[in-house]
């Protein structure tokens, strides 16, 4: 689950992790009142969408008068924003953050992510603040300085300040920077989060550590334990697809392409997808119905695929391994007449009575091509929708 910029930044305040004084706006009243309250002379109006690249894309202005700040916020409100993570169709900006001016002498990095060869947490730092880490990574590995996180005593001090001292900070700077990783670990550890990532990082003329940025992601099996994150969640901010299918407890990703993937298992859907793409197709989606595929979630995952107006055709792929494949077969016949099914589907069963649910299949009356493998059931879809 993802958060906005203000949501993280409050989560992070509870762990004494320094951030600049912000309110978050809903209109341009709030905006001014925002910015008359935190005070000063500068301020910074951030557009609050869930993708990064906001600032190349005109979601962050910098305003030196209370009016300039109203000025913004009424530009910003309603605009739709594009940047390189939200694809060409942007994002309607709905809500502002309004900060205070930072006077910056120089901008880091710092993030930590679970990294999943290890299954430890890794906190990461760099001196090239405010550029895609991606990029540093492909251009100028050497310049990420890494930590390994053991789990059971979490970030040590002295890791803090090898981390400090990599970013070339000394005296009251270091000391700061010890204080900020620390408490930001905590924050990130507490909460069951699987990203926290400050970006930039910056330190101030007066030698302070202060999060300019922050964007935090969170365990979705975790936060059972976490109510109070559960209720940040902005659904504007996510697909309709992929909301609707979490109501039902699929696993849904929309794509671009046009072959929807109805699929029991995470790797099986991807090596599914894989085997479209290398048989001339594009598939439309990431969709796993789960181990016990029935009637009830099968029909929701033929409401889900069809509701994308790019697919021309379907690909189940069913491996019947804890439920058996007469069994899904029968729901897949079930629910394509509740749902009035009207494009060629294909369906590729494997494992426990398969040759069972293929005849159930082929003696349906419905119009589905069974395959036999999964090399045919991609090359059958393409050639469908060809």
């Amino acid at each position: 689950m993802k958060i906005h910029e203000y949501q993280a930044k409050d989560i992070l305040k509870k762990f004494n992790v320094s951030v600049p004084k912000g309110k978050v706006a809903f209109n341009v009243d709030e905006a001014v009142q925002a910015a008359q309250e935190i005070g000063g002379e500068v301020w910074v109006v951030k557009a609050q969408i869930h993708a990064g690249g906001r600032g190349k894309g005109g979601g962050v202005k910098l305003a030196k008068s209370i009016g300039e700040v109203g000025q913004l916020a009424a530009q910003m409100l309603g605009m739709t924003l594009v940047t390189h993570q939200t694809g060409p169709e942007g994002k309607v900006v709905k809500r502002l953050l309004i900060e205070q001016g930072i006077n910056i002498a120089k901008e880091l990095y710092a993030g930590i992510v679970l990294d999943r060869a290890t299954s430890k947490n890794v906190v990461m730092v760099s001196t090239e603040g405010g550029v895609e880490i991606e990029k540093v990574a492909a251009e100028s590995p050497e310049k990420i300085l890494k930590e390994t996180i053991d789990p059971g005593i979490g970030l040590m001090a002295n890791q803090a300040r090898k981390l400090a001292f990599g970013l070339g900070l000394e005296g009251e700077a270091h000391k700061s920077a010890v204080k900020f990783l620390t408490a930001l670990y905590k924050a990130y550890e507490s909460s069951d989060a699987s990203l926290a990532e400050i970006n930039p990082l910056v330190l101030t003329k007066k030698g302070s550590v202060i999060a300019l940025d922050a964007k935090m992601n969170f365990d979705d099996s975790a936060l059972f334990r976490h109510p109070e994150i559960v209720e940040m969640r902005d659904l504007d901010e996510e697909s309709p697809l992929e909301v609707e299918a979490s109501k039902s407890h699929l696993n849904y990703i929309k794509l671009d392409g046009n072959v929807g993937c109805m699929v029991n298992g995470a790797g099986l859907a991807m090596a599914t997808m894989d085997i479209i793409k290398l048989s001339g197709g594009e598939p439309a989606n990431f969709l796993d119905v789960g181990g016990g595929a029935n009637v009830d979630t099968v029909s929701s995952g033929f409401k889900i695929i069809l509701s994308d107006p790019n697919v021309k055709a379907i690909l189940i792929n069913i491996f019947g391994g804890i439920v058996r494949c007469d069994r899904v077969a029968q729901g897949v016949i079930d629910a394509a007449k509740i749902v009035s099914v009207n494009l060629p589907v294909v369906v590729r069963l494997e494992g426990t009575n398969a040759k069972e649910g293929a005849d159930l299949l082929k003696n349906s009356g419905l119009n589905f091509a069974v395959a036999n493998g999964l090399k045919d059931a991609a090359e059958k879809v393409v050639a469908a929708l060809n």
